[in-house]
C-alpha cells in the first residue's frame, strides 16, 4: 500500500469517528459563493450567500489615518458557519485551534527543523466546491486570535475571487495589479480589516495569462517580501483547486506548507491521488477532511501526507 493510499485509508477510518457539525459546515459549503457556482446549468444567475454577505459588508475610513478598512457583518459570517473573532469558545474555534497549531509550529516553533518559508501557506483542494475558502477565512480568523501573530489572507483564485467577495471592499487594485506594475507598492493593495491583526490582499483586476503572471519572477519577489517583511506574519493563499487550473501548481512552488481540503463522500481516491501528485511531497501537506456526515469525535480530520 502506497503512502497516498495509507493517508486516504486513515482519513476514511477517522471519518467514522467524527461529528458533522452540519449547521457549521454544510450550510456554508452549499450556499456561499466560493462553494457553489453563481450560475445554473442553463445560465440563470442566482444570488449566492457570499453575495448576500457582500451586500451587507462595506468599507469604512479610519478617521485618524484616512485608511480604508474592510468591514464585514460578523453575524452573517457566523450564519455561513465560518469562524468569527468573538467565537473563541465555540466548537468551530476549537477545531481550528487543532488545525492551526501544527502549521504555526512548523513556521515558528522552537524546533531546529523549521519548515523553509513555513509562514507561506496555501489552502487548496482537488476540485471546486470542497470548502477551501471556508477553511481559508476561518483559519485566518483563528490565527488572528493568536496573541503574537498577524495574518494576511491573499486571494489568488483570480477567476472566482471568493475571499475578496466575502470581504467586500471598494478597492479596485490587488495582487494581479501588483504583479503587472512593479512600481505599485504592496502597501497600496493590502487592505486592513476590522478583524484585528487580519489583512486582505484582494485578487485584483482580472487579466489574461493568470498562470504566467503567478509564475513570474515578480510574483516570487512578492511572496518573498510578504514572508519576510514582518517576522510575526502568516500569509494564507486561498488558491484555485489543483485539478481545475494550472495556477495552483505554480503557487504550490512558492509556499512552505499546503493544506488540502478534501470533501467527505465526494472527492474520489483518483482525484485526491492526482492532486497530491502535483505537490512536492517533501513539504508538509495537510489533509483536511471536510463535510463529514458521521457522529462522534471531531468535525474535521487533519493529518499529514508526505513531509519527509
Amino acid at each position: 500500500m502506497t503512502s497516498i493510499e495509507k493517508a486516504i485509508e486513515k482519513a476514511a477510518k477517522r471519518q467514522e469517528e467524527m461529528t458533522v457539525a452540519e449547521n457549521v459546515v454544510d450550510v456554508a459549503m452549499d450556499s456561499s459563493g466560493e462553494f457553489s457556482d453563481a450560475d445554473t446549468a442553463v445560465g440563470k444567475a442566482q444570488k449566492t450567500a457570499s453575495e448576500a454577505v457582500r451586500d451587507r459588508a462595506h468599507t469604512v475610513v479610519d478617521q485618524r489615518t484616512g485608511t480604508h478598512i474592510a468591514k464585514i457583518d460578523m453575524r452573517r459570517l457566523r450564519a455561513l458557519g465560518m469562524l468569527a473573532p468573538d467565537d473563541g469558545e465555540s466548537s468551530i474555534a476549537e477545531e481550528f485551534r487543532r488545525i492551526k497549531r501544527p502549521l504555526l509550529n512548523n513556521a515558528f516553533g522552537a524546533s531546529a527543523s523549521l519548515v523553509e518559508s513555513g509562514n507561506l501557506m496555501m489552502i487548496t483542494s482537488a476540485i471546486p466546491n470542497e470548502g477551501k475558502t471556508f477553511v481559508s477565512i476561518s483559519l485566518a480568523v483563528s490565527i488572528a486570535m493568536e496573541l503574537d501573530k498577524t495574518v494576511l489572507l491573499v486571494d489568488t483564485d483570480v477567476m472566482k475571487e471568493s475571499a475578496t467577495k466575502l470581504f467586500h471592499t471598494e478597492a479596485e487594485l490587488g495582487l494581479i495589479d501588483a504583479i503587472v506594475d512593479p512600481n505599485l507598492p504592496l502597501g497600496d493593495v493590502i487592505l486592513p480589516t476590522d478583524v484585528p491583526k487580519l489583512g486582505l490582499l484582494p485578487a485584483g483586476r482580472l487579466r489574461g495569462r493568470a498562470t504566467e503572471l503567478l509564475a513570474s519572477d515578480r510574483m516570487r519577489y512578492i511572496a518573498e517580501e510578504l514572508a519576510t517583511r514582518y517576522d510575526d506574519r502568516v500569509i494564507l493563499f486561498d488558491s484555485p483547486p489543483l485539478l481545475a487550473t494550472s495556477e495552483a501548481s505554480v503557487l504550490a512552488s512558492l509556499v512552505g506548507q499546503v493544506v488540502m481540503v478534501v470533501e467527505a463522500e465526494r472527492t474520489t481516491q483518483r482525484q485526491m491521488t492526482d492532486a497530491l501528485a502535483v505537490l512536492d511531497a517533501g513539504k508538509p501537506i495537510g489533509l483536511l477532511l471536510n463535510k463529514s456526515k458521521t457522529t462522534g469525535g471531531s468535525g474535521y480530520y487533519y493529518g499529514y501526507y508526505g513531509y519527509k
